[in-house]
């Protein structure tokens, strides 16, 4: 299923690690979640990204994820490998695993806590996208890499082939419109916020990759739906209606909110890794009152 950004779906989920009792990656409930999701509207799954608690796993359990899950779902969505770290000579080995073991995709996250310059951030994805001819996917996410990818760079980036897009999740709309407005034709761009999605489209990006897509992606794909048809009045009206799980699902440190909210509706999905803990009595509280407002889309069993 490897190709461009087209080929790759507008809705992405960007999927949680499940884990044992004991801490270790429990694969057989990561592809039923896997399969889950794709039931309930992902045409994409972005794998050990940072929902999926990719810097808490070793380089080994990431490729066995890529691979358990594109074994899961073949061809009913595009696999996108989270591997993206802050060193190029690891994300280009990275990469190429994800080649080795099939995924259809590569996502990177900009580097963080070593600071480059918009130049070393250019070189590093362009290294990434020589290594392999997966689509890349850059991922801009500056309150967790301490650094934004202007949209200079991003523009230069799309001058490269493989790479077919970015996740864009700055917050600054201005930056990106100026991505949309300069960047190459087929050049996408997928919000990286729940919350930015409807007005993203609205100026011309492509889609989402979500977490929130976890609890409910066929109201999401209502959503996109309702864009694409130039609705936009409902579509405005159903993006005000999700704003509050958008929001709420990052009230602390993503993804212990969307864990919270699998595991209380019965997909169990395990805990969380050190150093992110359980989401503490107050957390839960209002995610309780939060998720009572609306209706899980994911499927409760499935299997894969």
């Amino acid at each position: 299923m490897a190709g461009d950004g087209t080929t790759i779906g507008r809705l992405l989920t960007a999927m949680v690690t499940p884990f044992t009792p004991e801490g270790e990656i429990d694969y057989a409930q990561a592809r039923r979640l896997a399969v889950a999701l794709v039931e309930s509207g992902s045409e994409g799954l972005v794998v050990t990204g940072s929902t999926g608690e990719a810097p808490a796993l070793s380089n080994d359990e990431k490729v066995r994820m890529w691979s358990e899950i594109k074994e899961a779902v073949g061809d009913r969505a595009a696999i996108i490998a989270g591997a993206g770290t802050y060193s190029t000579r690891e994300s280009v080995a990275l990469a190429k695993e994800a080649e080795r073991v099939g995924a259809d995709g590569v996502m990177a996250v900009v580097p963080y806590y070593n600071k480059p310059t918009q130049e070393g951030l250019y070189l590093h994805f362009k290294a990434i996208s020589e290594a392999t001819p997966l689509p890349l996917i850059p991922y801009n996410v500056p309150s967790r890499t301490a650094l934004n990818m202007t949209a200079e760079t991003t523009v230069r980036l799309s001058e490269l082939p493989s790479v077919v897009g970015v996740k864009e999740a700055s917050g600054d709309f201005d930056q990106m419109a100026t991505i949309l407005r300069d960047v190459r034709a087929d050049f996408r761009v997928w919000s990286g916020n729940d919350s930015d999605t409807f007005a993203l489209m609205c100026m011309g990006g492509y889609g989402i990759i979500s977490v929130a897509a976890h609890l409910i992606g066929q109201q999401i794909r209502k959503m996109i739906s309702l864009i694409l048809e130039g609705d936009l009045e409902a579509a405005g009206k159903e993006h005000q209606r999700q704003l509050a799980i958008a929001k709420g699902l990052f009230i602390v440190s993503n993804p212990i909110p969307v864990k919270y909210g699998l595991n209380r509706a019965g997909f169990n999905v395990g805990g969380l890794r050190l150093p992110l803990v359980e989401a503490d009595a107050p957390t839960a509280a209002f995610l309780d009152k939060l998720l009572d407002g609306y209706t899980m889309d994911l499927p409760l069993t499935v299997s894969a």
